[in-house]
């Protein structure tokens, strides 16, 4: 069981990295792709220039990781009340509460700290991976380059990796956009621990999502295509990472909820026995 868990959860990611590496970082494909795009006679990416189009798919689709942190964020916060409340020792501020109706989530935040904790922790490492990256490759964007009638060269982002310092002033690799969408797979770890029946839609939902975030900047000519796999097998590993930081295997292995529902059968067992 513990060899399958590390096998499919890092293993799958691990092989698709190789994958796309081979596939597109070692071939043409992601400039090929890009030229079927990209205007020669007016030397532009059409869909750079619509304005609603970059409106509708860069600035408004960042509502839903950034709404995501911060409720993340407040649930954390929120967390840390209840306790300070603490309505045995204060019980006419506890019944106010109650009568207001904030104590149930006070409550609820309570006793999900941790998976707020998480997420948050989980968005910010997932960010910090993709802006390390970003700045020790220094790989400029399609449309930046003399491919598509920019000024700079060029480059892979293996050439041109520095680990303990910054590159250059490139930063289109990975796909910083599409990681945005990617890092909703955080919420697919807390639903795979609690063992939620739609853990598998957020699971393919945050994939897609990530997915749509990177290709509408691909065909604006601000990523390759190749950039928004490695933003999602990125991501995919620090939210692992972290995940297993907060929970542990044996609680992502066997849910919470699993648990639970175990124990309840065999008291309930023992009750009719």
């Amino acid at each position: 069981m513990k060899s399958r868990f590390y096998a499919y959860n890092f293993g799958i990611p691990l092989a698709c990295a190789a994958l796309v590496f081979l596939m597109f970082d070692m071939t043409r494909i992601d400039i090929a792709f890009s030229n079927l795009l990209f205007d020669p006679m007016t030397q532009t990416f059409p869909l750079d220039k619509i304005h609603f189009f970059e409106k509708l798919t860069h600035k408004w689709a960042r509502i839903i990781p950034n709404w995501t942190a911060e409720i993340a964020l407040v649930g954390a916060l929120l967390s840390l009340v209840w306790p300070l409340v603490n309505p045995h020792m204060r019980p006419r501020l506890g019944a106010m509460l109650d009568r207001s109706k904030v104590a149930p989530v006070l409550r609820f935040a309570a006793d999900h700290r941790r998976d707020f904790l998480f997420v948050v922790v989980a968005f910010a490492l997932c960010t910090g991976v993709i802006h390390f990256l970003k700045s020790h490759t220094s790989v400029y964007c399609p449309i930046e380059t003399t491919l598509y009638g920019g000024k700079m060269a060029h480059i892979e982002w293996y050439s041109n990796f520095q680990l303990f310092h910054e590159a250059g002033s490139g930063r289109c690799w990975p796909g910083g956009h599409a990681s945005g969408g990617f890092t909703m797979l955080a919420l697919y770890f807390v639903a795979r621990r609690y063992q939620w029946r739609f853990s598998s839609a957020i699971l393919w939902g945050s994939l897609l999502l990530g997915f749509v975030y990177g290709t509408t900047r691909v065909l604006q000519g601000w990523h390759y295509m190749s950039h928004t796999f490695w933003a999602g097998i990125f991501v995919w590993l620090a939210c692992l990472l972290t995940a297993l930081a907060f929970y542990g295997r044996a609680r992502l292995d066997v849910p919470v909820l699993s648990k639970r529902t175990q124990k309840a059968f065999i008291a309930q067992s023992e009750v009719s026995l």
